[in-house]
């Protein structure tokens, strides 16, 4: 049994090798994300394995693009990670010089003087605490209030109740974006954005067949959440910073909030931080973690996502077969119970949501293996995931980019394969494919949607119930 729910991988030195690259494949990784608030120097050549194995393995495979953003970050240490003495004196300050164990950069100069006596500043998600006790310019002095302190390079940095307005793509952010466009990823996730502002921004900067994810991991996006799902292709729920701005108890309701209004909004959804951090170190994974994906599955996500598990974890193999497992544990009993877990959508305004609508009801037969969807621009295979149907989704695209973006969305495979000409074409195409989908038998019926005139993107206004001969 396929599962449905997607995983992302994050690349970093654990997995960069071909073969444990093509082992997460096979394990049941749909996506690679490379993280540019990371050294990415060698990223070509690792890309070039991802493309080789994606060929291999008969599987489109996304690539996203994670930008930095304005998120604060620390610098580099000598020994790329430093331990820091419970109660010791350490400091933040803007010297470049790599760090040790008394200091290292934090090279946002116009922070650093804000900074007051008593302010919190948060590293790496959250994980260790300093008190700021005094400061001299851009040289800020704190005590470390965490035992087991362990700070690596480049982690994250949040100063609680302290607001920065952030409403247009860094010069760091925009190079990013080139780099992700040349390398031929498929999303340009963004971090830290507020409102829908750098989302129309970055538009401008890619194709139409690159996708967005929308990071939501601050108050501000919340409060602005309509207008960036209305503008996004995909929300990312980054539980790591969004549960230190607005509270750690305050995430699962909020999770659960944003799920339900994607699913409304035929939006996918992403879920992430933490998901099997424990699996960074051991090759097994708790209870609690374990519980943590089935409820991301069953309140319906589309994906979920290892960062550090697979980027810089021992055991990488491990944690995407234990995501991979409790996937496929989690729908089956979802399929068992089907009746639960129907979304509901709004398709008000939107005669092509209304036309897939009824797609998804056909479906819901037990004689309808597939539903077989042509889509130029992937909109309709994004608008057939959301509906959640019961059969096979399978996108039919002449671009392969567009193929590959969609492979990160709910229960889609996609096939690169010419355009339809007219309506006899289309047909020829789809028989083709069926004789080579091993799952579909004679009697059996397969859903084929398209748009009339053929070659035009966002007009799905047909849907044709094919009896397989």
């Amino acid at each position: 049994m396929e599962k449905k729910a997607k995983i992302i991988a994050t690349l970093g030195p654990s997995i960069y090798s071909e073969s444990k690259l093509r082992q997460l494949v096979r394990l049941g990784a749909d996506a690679f994300r490379i993280n540019f608030s990371h050294e990415t120097k060698n990223i070509t050549s690792i890309v070039k394995r991802i493309r080789k194995i994606e060929k291999g393995a008969n599987k489109n495979i996304s690539l996203i693009a994670d930008l930095q953003g304005v998120k604060l970050r620390i610098g580099q240490f000598k020994r790329g990670a430093q331990k820091i003495k419970f109660k010791h004196k350490f400091t933040f300050d803007t010297k470049t010089e790599l760090g040790d164990q008394n200091r290292v950069c934090f090279p946002y100069p116009k922070i650093l003087q804000k900074l007051k006596k008593g302010n919190k500043i948060l590293i790496d998600d959250g994980k260790f605490t300093f008190i700021v006790v005094g400061k001299k310019g851009t040289s800020i002095k704190t005590i470390c209030k965490s035992q087991n302190c362990l700070m690596r390079n480049n982690k994250s940095v949040h100063i609680p109740n302290f607001d920065i307005a952030f409403n247009k793509l860094t010069l760091k952010d925009k190079k990013d974006i080139k780099t992700a466009v040349k390398l031929g990823c498929n999303w340009i996730a963004l971090s830290y954005l507020q409102n829908e502002k750098l989302i129309l921004e970055a538009r401008k900067l890619i194709k139409k067949d690159v996708g967005i994810i929308s990071k939501i991991e601050n108050k501000h996006a919340l409060k602005n959440i309509n207008k960036i799902i209305k503008a996004t292709d995909s929300i990312m729920i980054a539980r790591g910073d969004l549960a230190i701005d607005i509270g750690h108890s305050e995430v699962p309701k909020v999770q659960l909030s944003l799920i339900k209004k994607c699913s409304q909004f035929s939006k996918s959804v992403i879920v992430a931080t933490q998901m099997l951090e424990s699996m960074i170190e051991n090759n097994t994974a708790t209870r609690a973690e374990i519980n943590d994906i089935a409820t991301a599955i069953f309140q319906g996500a589309d994906t979920v996502m290892l960062s550090a598990e697979a980027a810089i974890g021992k055991f990488p193999k491990q944690a995407v077969s234990t995501m991979a497992e409790t996937i496929l544990s989690t729908e089956k009993y979802k399929r068992e119970h089907i009746e639960d877990f129907k979304n509901s959508i709004f398709s008000e305004n939107d005669p092509v949501k209304s036309i897939l609508r009824s797609v998804k009801n056909i479906a819901y037969n037990q004689n309808v293996k597939a539903i077989i969807v042509f889509s130029n621009s992937g909109k309709s295979a994004k608008l057939v995931s959301a509906m959640r149907p019961a059969a096979k989704i399978l996108t039919i695209s002449p671009n392969i980019n567009v193929c590959r973006q969609v492979s990160l969305l709910w229960g889609v495979q996609s096939k690169n394969s010419r355009d339809a000409n007219d309506w006899k074409d289309m047909m020829s195409i789809s028989r083709e494919i069926i004789k080579k989908l091993k799952f579909i038998k004679k009697n059996d019926f397969v859903i084929i949607t398209a748009g009339l005139p053929f070659g035009k993107a966002g007009m799905t206004n047909m849907i044709r119930l094919y009896r397989v001969n």
